[in-house]
């Protein structure tokens, strides 16, 4: 980004050129250079602007579903939101996040490969505790979990896959299962170390408790559905299409729905002060002729015209022309 001159800075560049300390023409060398810009290979972009805001839409509605489902699990307030999705190196992902920490490792078949959620401490204690029926408060000293807990945390974050499935149905059908939950990411190697992540990053809130969640996809295992993930594939997708028995049931049920028909006989315009003064027997004349066919609405749209008479000693009316569609009219 250009750098931004105070105002006491371009006063003293408008004096050097006014003064002939400075040539005009050299500072429009420098805006021709070439400008160089350092590229890190080890951090090649693999996802688009576009398959990460699909990313994004999708852990959008994954945050809220895990949202529902801890609150259920923990019965306190959970708050989860996407905080950022980001693209990086797995290596780089493994530096970033705690030496002793929770992952979950999964795979997702049809997608082929394993991805991780990697839960805070701060996050997996305070739900632990709660699990446990404490207040959801983290211990002073954190230590390996025990085998009860660590079976405990295995079927929470289990069930949690499920909702994994739900949110990505729309782009995909997955099975997620948890595969094994470890401690130490140095014993977790996925991927190589260059290969490029996509990381969802959950901020995450438990009664008074916050921490991340880290949702770490590889781009390889992602590749098979990365056309996907495009917004022109998203938005197609939201079209339903209704099989015949769908279409079929919901005629029925709009030829059952009930809609007001009004004959309209004509109008007039009166002042307020004749309103006022009207009587029984008083006789307003419309603007309709005695000839023309009246006007007969389904709800606000004229449908049809027709002719006033009586049917077994009731008003009714006859109706003469349906009108097409290009010749309804709206009021």
């Amino acid at each position: 980004m250009a750098e931004v001159l105070s105002q006491s800075e371009i006063d003293a560049l408008l004096a050097a050129l006014s003064s002939g300390e400075m040539d005009a023409s050299e500072l429009k060398k420098e805006d021709t250079d070439r400008k160089v810009k350092v590229y890190d290979f080890k951090r090649a972009l693999r996802f688009s602007k576009d398959q990460i805001r699909g990313l994004t839409r999708i852990h959008e509605n994954y945050a809220r579903l895990l949202t529902t489902y801890f609150s259920a699990q923990l019965r306190t307030f959970v708050q989860i939101n996407v905080a950022s999705v980001d693209q990086l190196p797995y290596d780089e992902f493994i530096r970033s996040i705690p030496k002793m920490t929770i992952l979950n490792i999964f795979e997702a078949p049809p997608l082929e490969g394993r991805m991780v959620m990697e839960v805070n401490p701060n996050i997996a204690y305070a739900m632990l505790d709660r699990l446990l029926g404490g207040q959801g408060q983290i211990p002073e000293k954190m230590g390996a979990l025990t085998e009860i807990e660590s079976n405990l945390m295995e079927r929470v974050f289990s069930k949690a896959l499920d909702t994994f499935h739900e949110a990505w149905k729309q782009i995909i059908e997955l099975e997620p299962s948890l595969e094994v939950m470890e401690m130490n990411p140095q014993f977790m190697q996925i991927v190589s170390p260059n290969e490029i992540v996509a990381v969802i990053s959950f901020s995450t809130k438990i009664g008074e408790t916050t921490g991340m969640i880290n949702l770490c996809l590889p781009h390889v295992v992602l590749e098979p559905i990365m056309p996907k993930l495009s917004g022109q594939y998203w938005f197609s997708t939201q079209r339903k299409v209704r099989d015949e028995t769908e279409k079929l049931l919901l005629e029925e049920r709009l030829k059952t729905a009930k809609l007001p028909i009004i004959t309209e006989l004509g109008t007039a315009t009166i002042t307020v002060g004749e309103f006022l003064s009207l009587t029984q027997g008083d006789v307003i004349q419309l603007d309709q002729s005695i000839e023309s066919k009246l006007q007969i609405k389904v709800g606000e749209r004229v449908k049809f015209l027709g002719q006033p008479g009586t049917s077994k000693g009731r008003i009714a009316v006859l109706i003469d022309e349906v009108l097409e569609e290009e010749e309804e009219h709206y009021e």
